[in-house]
């Protein structure tokens, strides 16, 4: 009896020992990321009932809801955000400060590199890169786990969106030249287009909506499916998923930006987009089915920003709300007229202000034999009697600062001390950033309200259970969670806690 006992406990050590082993060797076939760029997260009760059955509602019903899901950084905008999601980690840590910014007192775009060339196109679009992007995102650990024996790639409309989510050491990242409608690479990745790539385009050169749309195409939701099609090629061309290591497909939806950013929030042109990408994703998920196998793949849903509502609108219904007229409220004769009176010095002194940030020129500061302090606290005097600002903070003195902790943190955590400017400027709720070229009756974000701050997470597919929390979590939140479910290493500089209502096994 004894002994029958004693092989009994060995035989279920050895079990136990076998299924740990198991799991953490366990991961999907392919893990896939879809980034809706300005998706406000009550977009989805909004549609809800007008969603078809496969695609926005089959990622709720059948996956994980985080219906409270913050951003916890500022600014919201587009670059950062999708950075963010993919590494875990915030511009203090990723240095991806904005669509544009300054490295110090250098004006750069986030992705532009002259150093590569384009690839698939004669223009210039495709001088594009990460060269910029300071940390790992989830596929360059998957690509290192494996011996970069993993595929991970990227396709959007936009170049940003299609390079930041892939990392530095992607496969390839694809991106729509609006001019040629055909999508692109770059140098950084590949000195000619796979076959199916160009199989691809000449398809889309066979679209005749697409090519007299032209350089409108973002404006229009086929945008969105263009975007799918293209998402589906590289599926099947690559072969994601068909391998004997885990592969990741980044895929990030943005006419619903330029379409929000053209006629705001509400109205025909949202609705469409919407209902449209519902469409669009109900495909996406069949063709995954089929090329991978249903349980078989990882999928989250997320956006990079939300999007205030367009403030006449918000007039209109008597509520607060307008438009910060930057270049005449800020970039006015009465800013240089108050700084030449406070220090004897002119406009130069600021590079530019962008997302809601002043950036000085140190150099200049310096040669006018000033100090940046000097300087800082000149502007700071003439900001605070400024019409709708309701705070405004000196980046290097926030933590003395007497503004709420939400936002001292947020700003803390948005800021890289040579990419992120000196000054921030926060706005009355309902207050946002207008310049000339910006649309009456469209909208825009960057602050760190609900509106721009609050967003979808979804999470489907590969042991995933049904459900939904309340609990707070982050967009820093998604790569430690996706990464813990891969069983490797969080992105380098990720600062983000795993969602354990996802993660956790039985």
């Amino acid at each position: 009896m004894r002994k029958t006992l004693l092989l009994f406990v060995i035989f279920l050590c050895s079990a136990m020992q076998i299924s740990a082993h198991t799991r953490m060797n366990e991961r999907p076939k392919l893990v896939v990321g879809i980034v809706v760029d300005q998706m406000r997260w009550d977009y989805l009760p909004r549609y809800y009932d007008q969603f078809g059955n496969d695609g926005f509602k089959r990622l709720v019903e059948e996956g994980y809801s985080c219906n409270n899901c913050l951003i916890n950084y500022l600014p919201t905008v587009t670059a950062i955000g999708h950075t963010s999601a993919y590494t875990g980690t915030t511009p203090a840590m990723h240095g991806i400060c904005g669509n544009d910014f300054f490295i110090d007192d250098r004006p750069v775009y986030c992705c532009g590199d002259t150093t590569v060339n384009t690839v698939g196109s004669d223009s210039n679009k495709g001088e594009m890169s990460p060269h910029n992007l300071l940390s790992t995102t989830i596929g360059d650990q998957l690509r290192m786990h494996t011996d970069f024996r993993s595929k991970v790639i990227g396709v959007s409309y936009k170049d940003r969106a299609a390079i930041l989510p892939a990392g530095r050491s992607a496969n390839g990242a694809y991106w729509l030249d609006t001019k040629n409608v055909c999508f692109i690479s770059s140098t950084y990745y590949m000195d000619e287009l796979p076959d199916w790539a160009k199989a691809y385009n000449n398809e889309l050169k066979k679209n005749k909506k697409a090519q007299e749309l032209n350089r409108k195409i973002g404006f229009d939701p086929i945008c969105g499916t263009v975007t799918t099609d293209m998402a589906i090629a590289a599926l099947k061309g690559e072969k994601l998923g068909k391998g004997d290591v885990t592969d990741m497909l980044c895929i990030s939806y943005s006419q619903t930006d330029i379409i929000g950013h053209e006629w705001g929030t509400r109205g025909e042109h949202t609705d469409g987009v919407y209902l449209q990408l519902d469409k669009d994703i109900a495909r996406l998920l069949n063709a995954l089915d089929e090329q991978v196998g249903k349980g078989n793949y990882l999928l989250f849903l997320t956006a990079d920003h939300g999007g205030a509502h367009n403030y006449q609108w918000m007039i209109d219904h008597k509520l607060n709300g307008g438009a910060w007229r930057v270049r005449e409220d800020v970039l006015a004769d009465g800013l240089e007229a108050y700084l030449k009176e406070k220090l004897g010095a002119d406009l130069s002194v600021i590079n530019g202000i962008n997302s809601y940030r002043v950036y000085l020129n140190h150099g200049r500061i310096k040669e006018l034999g000033l100090t940046v302090n000097q300087v800082k606290e000149a502007l700071i005097d003439y900001a605070r009697q400024m019409p709708h600002v309701q705070f405004v903070m000196d980046f290097e003195k926030v933590n003395t600062w007497s503004v709420p902790d939400v936002i001292r943190s947020r700003a803390l955590l948005g800021y890289h001390p040579h990419r992120s400017g000196d000054l921030l400027l926060v706005l009355e709720a309902g207050w946002y950033e207008f310049w000339p070229s910006s649309s009456k009756v469209g909208t825009t974000h960057g602050e760190w309200n609900p509106y721009d701050a609050h967003i979808p997470l979804l999470f489907y597919g590969w042991k995933v259970k049904p459900g939904s929390t309340s609990r707070e979590v982050h967009i820093t939140d998604i790569a430690p969670t996706v990464t813990q479910m891969l069983h490797i290493q969080q992105p380098n500089a990720c600062v983000g806690e795993a969602i354990t209502e996802i993660t956790d096994e039985d």
